[in-house]
């Protein structure tokens, strides 16, 4: 499919979702169907190795905070990549490496919180916002959803997924808290998932996360697409990058999430270099129209979308940006205990 063919669809989905549309809306419910089962055949052949219990990052990441610096909040929301699921230690999970990341480039102490549940799909996020946001002294300065495998293994329509979650940046967004999403991974690399349905897979997880993102963007939001999990080094290495479920992430797939996410969680808090957030055009970024950007940036890992322009005549536009990543180590809380 042509980066063009994905935008109109992304857009559909997208339209779908604000508009209250039904219907699948990326695949035929038979042939996703049959992805779902040999999905869930993969998880069972390699089933065997997840830790049954996400390791508990919540805590106090940093420098200890002085009187006149509160620490950042950071939340994290959405499914089993989000939590950590599949490493044995809090500091290998995303949002340990984000809270160590951020704290670094703030120089300031980061609280770091979780409502991410194993298994979540998008129509799970209502509830998790709610959590969030219960206390509204205590509105994070930044959340990171990470959503969609379980939407497409579930058979959840596209536009029902992009709803939820295009309901759960606005809300956020609408708090105060800054919002970045890591769209949708390619189930295609999922090792034990065969030809055709690995294409099949590959197809309809990007569709999706072009529509999250054009659904994000439009609520103030800006997305990271995951793809193949931040990297063709996951497709290269999957030994090495996938877990001992060959599922979720090892240490090291966490690792690189963590790297392409963090310059965008800096960017949405002003904490990135100024020379940065210029576009380069030696690395194709450039503002374009909200959907073709999502097709794009769905295409391509790592790449970060953004809201730029008012809506013009080829509807709202949207900066695309090829972050470089930085290495992000273990990270441990200066502070075990949770939030």
């Amino acid at each position: 499919m042509t980066s063009m063919s994905r935008a109109r669809v992304a857009r559909r989905i997208a339209a779908g979702a604000a508009y209250g549309g039904g219907g699948i809306g990326l695949a035929g419910a038979a042939t996703v169907g049959l992805l779902l089962a040999e999905v869930r055949l993969a998880r069972r052949r390699v089933g065997i190795g997840t830790p049954d219990r996400v390791p508990n990052a919540q805590g106090l990441y940093g420098v200890s905070p002085t009187a006149g610096e509160p620490p950042l909040r950071l939340m994290m929301l959405g499914d089993s990549t989000a939590a950590g699921q599949g490493v044995h230690r809090a500091g290998q999970t995303p949002g340990a490496l984000l809270a160590a990341g951020l704290a670094a480039v703030a120089e300031r102490p980061v609280e770091l919180g979780s409502v991410a549940a194993p298994g979540a799909c998008s129509d799970d996020l209502d509830r998790q916002v709610a959590l969030v946001l219960a206390d509204q002294g205590r509105v994070p300065d930044i959340c990171v959803i990470m959503i969609g495998a379980n939407d497409v293994t579930h058979r959840m329509p596209a536009t029902r997924s992009v709803r939820h979650l295009s309901g759960a940046v606005r809300r956020l967004r609408t708090a105060g808290a800054e919002v970045v999403v890591g769209t949708c991974p390619d189930l295609g690399t999922i090792e034990r998932v065969r030809q055709p349905l690995r294409w099949l897979a590959r197809r309809t997880s990007r569709q999706l996360a072009a529509a999250q993102t054009i659904g994000v963007v439009e609520q103030g939001g800006r997305t990271v697409s995951l793809g193949d999990l931040l990297g063709p080094e996951f497709a290269q290495n999957p030994r090495e990058l996938f877990g001992p479920d060959n599922y979720h992430p090892s240490a090291e797939g966490y690792a690189t999430a963590a790297m392409a996410v963090l310059p965008s969680v800096c960017a949405a808090l002003g904490l990135w270099p100024a020379e940065e957030e210029r576009p380069d055009a030696l690395r194709r970024e450039g503002f374009l129209p909200v959907a073709r950007a999502a097709a794009e940036a769905a295409s391509e890992a790592g790449t970060e979308v953004a809201a730029a322009m008012p809506t013009g005549p080829r509807g709202p536009w949207a900066l695309l940006k090829r972050r470089r990543r930085r290495r992000v180590a273990e990270a441990e809380p200066t502070s075990p205990s949770g939030v």
